[in-house]
């Protein structure tokens, strides 16, 4: 009998890599989770905090993250100041 697929929720702070490993001075998801074999189905960049998902299903996490597939995804953007029409134009076209 083959072993369940793990999926893990898991809400990235600010400065943290998303990725395992070593990153010199920063924080990466290896100082957070300790479960083995799991890797992140997307990612986040180090400035943004919030959910990644984890998982040991490659398949799974290929449906999650593929452009083919076309998940829908929402995002909510925190910025300081008002933002012109200029830089909603660069967000809108990311």
């Amino acid at each position: 009998m083959a072993a369940a697929t793990q999926v893990m929720l898991f809400n990235k702070p600010h400065g943290t890599v998303c990725r395992f490993g070593h990153e010199p001075g920063r924080p990466t998801l290896a100082d957070w989770i300790g479960v083995p074999g799991v890797y992140p189905a997307g990612r986040l960049d180090r400035d943004s905090e919030g959910l990644v998902i984890l998982t040991d299903d490659g398949a799974l996490a290929q449906r999650i993250t593929h452009p083919r597939r076309k998940l829908e995804k929402r995002y909510l953007a925190q910025v300081e100041g008002v933002p012109d029409e200029r830089a909603l134009q660069r967000c809108a076209l990311a």
